[in-house]
Parts: C-alpha cells; structure tokens; sequence
C-alpha cells in the first residue's frame, strides 16, 4: 500500500495536540521527531519529553484527502493559517521484510553472538543468544548494552549468581546464563519486559535458571555479578539498593550513562566500590569495580 507523510513543524507545547488531530483526521501512525538536533537526556519516570522545536510526522493512505486534513487542521487554529508543512510520499515496501534485514548477528567481546532467529549462527561453537527485537528495550545494538555484553564476555561468570537490574528484554541475563551462570534473578519495573525476559529465556533454553521479579517482590540475596544498565538518575537514586545486592569481592557493572556523567557516577559508588577504569563508546559509558 502507498503512504503520504505529513510532517508539521512545531514546538513541544502544541506537539501532542497536533499528534491527537492528525489521528482523528485519519492518521495510522503519529511520530514525534526533533527539528533542530536539540540534546535531551532523561525524562522523569512517566513524563513525556518533547523538544523546544518538534516535527510532527502522520502517516497517512495515499488514498486520503490529504487538501482536507489539512484545511481541518488550519480551521482548528492551533497552528494558525499558515503553519509550515512538507507532504511526501512514502516509498512502498515490505516492511516486516526490511525490518528484519537490518538486524544481523552481533559479536561482542571472543566469545559472545547476539543472534536474530531468522539469521544463520556465524559460528555455532560460540556463545549465542537467540534474541529477536520484541517487547522490551535491548538487542545490542545501543552502546550501553554493548559495553555491557562486552565486559560479561571479558569476565568469568562460571556458575555463579548474578543481578540484572533493569533486565529489560533480558539480553543482560540470558548472556550471562550461556556464558555459564549458575542462575540470574531479573528485576524490571515493567511487567511487560519480565515477560519478555522470560520468553527470551525459553527461547534459549535457560529459562530454569531466570527468576524475574518487580522492584517490591525482589528478593535479598547476595549477587556475585550486579549488573545494572538503566540510567543516571535511577543509577544514583538507588545505589544503595544495587551495591547490596552484591556479596564482598563481587562484581559491579554500570551503564545507561553518558559519558559526561561518569564523575558522578564514580562519586557516587566509590565508598561501596573498588573502581576500575570507566570506557566509553561514543557519547555513552560504562563504569565497573569490585564491591569493597
């Protein structure tokens, strides 16, 4: 089927009013983009953050009228008469076909393959996780989980226990379960990334050694690898919470930080954590050590 996108300059405050008329004018799909390479960081649990100069995108059938849709969006007024608009059509492709062929099999440290379950396995006598993009944030292919899967495959998790806060699609998890943990207990503040952590699990075959939980069903326990890829602000609000989790001597990796957030992050942990050298990649970080 042939598409139009109607794309509409504006700012953040007439944003999602201008997403709400292009769907009841017959939208099938309404984006927000950033107008003007505008930096934004970390939303508060549950805001919407929208930048000072935003695009909003409609996705529309060719066969609208797209000359009323916009005549009904110039009687709103929102925008007033003559607010700025580009009309273009949308190639038409397979799109399930074309999503699927820009995820390929990722390597990350010696061992370790992230691998789509449409793709061949590059070497089977590596360490692969079967994981397709689904449910929950995390296939590998954003640095912060990068940098993360790289330093599990830099360390020996043989048979021993291991926290994934913030386990998301469980990517963090199952990797380290096929690198040989004995267990790992996943915790997430979304029902909806425990069950997409588990199904990954039983894709895999290593859901008897997952245990997910929310935040207040989590147990106490003492870790030997913590492992917590969220963000900043969630890192620093809950450190006390993620460092206990880890027995004396155990490992602690950080990542959801931006480059220039790792002296706070440092700050933070360094009275409960013997540090190692943050990395970087790009404009994100990661920051390890050793519980004291």
């Amino acid at each position: 089927m042939p598409w139009l996108q109607l794309k509409i300059d504006s700012t953040a405050e007439q944003a999602e009013q201008i997403g709400n008329m292009l769907s009841a004018n017959g939208a099938k799909a309404v984006t927000f983009l950033d107008a003007k390479d505008t930096p934004m960081y970390e939303p508060k649990p549950g805001e919407v953050m929208l930048w000072p100069d935003t695009q909003v995108v409609g996705l529309f059938d060719a066969a609208d009228d797209l000359r009323e849709i916009i005549n009904n969006l110039k009687k709103a007024k929102v925008l007033g008469d003559n607010f700025t608009y580009k009309l273009d059509p949308l190639e038409d492709k397979d799109w399930e076909r074309e999503w699927m062929d820009n995820f390929h099999p990722m390597q990350f440290g010696k061992r370790l393959w992230i691998c789509p379950s449409w793709r061949e396995v590059p070497d089977p006598s590596a360490v692969n996780v079967m994981l397709d993009p689904g449910l929950a944030f995390g296939t590998g292919t954003h640095p912060t989980t990068s940098l993360c899967l790289r330093w599990l495959d830099s360390i020996d998790v043989q048979d021993k226990v291991v926290v994934d806060f913030g386990c998301g699609s469980g990517i963090l998890a199952l990797a380290a379960l096929k690198l040989g943990a004995s267990k790992v207990i996943g915790i997430d503040i979304d029902p909806q990334a425990l069950q997409a952590s588990m199904e990954n699990a039983r894709r895999n075959n290593v859901a008897d050694r997952l245990q997910v939980f929310l935040p207040e069903h989590q147990p106490a326990l003492k870790a030997d690898v913590v492992m917590a890829n969220i963000l900043s602000g969630p890192l620093i609000e809950l450190q006390d919470t993620i460092t206990a989790y880890a027995k004396k001597g155990g490992l602690i990796v950080l990542s959801g930080i931006l480059a220039e957030q790792i002296d706070k992050i440092e700050a933070s942990y360094v009275k409960d954590m013997r540090l190692e050298e943050s990395v970087v990649d790009g404009e994100w970080a990661r920051v390890s050590g050793v519980k004291s």
